[in-house]
């Protein structure tokens, strides 16, 4: 069996990740405070966000937010390629 392309899985991860942050940004443009307070209590089923949530973020702390969720999301599949690889190599043959 092959193995996974280690730096392809991670941008695949990392574009992936810049795409959750910016259907964030989407929302919260598009819904305002309450509608993205309604969303993400939602999704977090018995979190309340409704302390946390700042809706005056400046673009350079987005842009900041962005370059760091990719990069943490490309370790994150990058990881995971070479964790699925090492244990191909050392698993047993089926």
């Amino acid at each position: 069996m092959k193995g996974i392309n280690v730096k392809k899985f991670g941008l695949a991860f990392g574009l992936t990740g810049v795409l959750l942050y910016l259907g964030c940004i989407v929302l919260m443009v598009t819904v305002g405070r309450t509608g993205t307070i309604t969303f993400f209590n939602s999704l977090l089923h018995g979190l309340d966000v409704t302390s946390i949530v700042r809706m005056d973020v400046p673009w350079w702390e987005a842009v900041i937010g962005i370059v760091e969720t990719f990069i943490l999301a490309w370790l994150i599949g990058a990881c995971v390629a070479g964790f699925y690889n090492a244990a191909m190599r050392t698993g047993s043959k089926n």
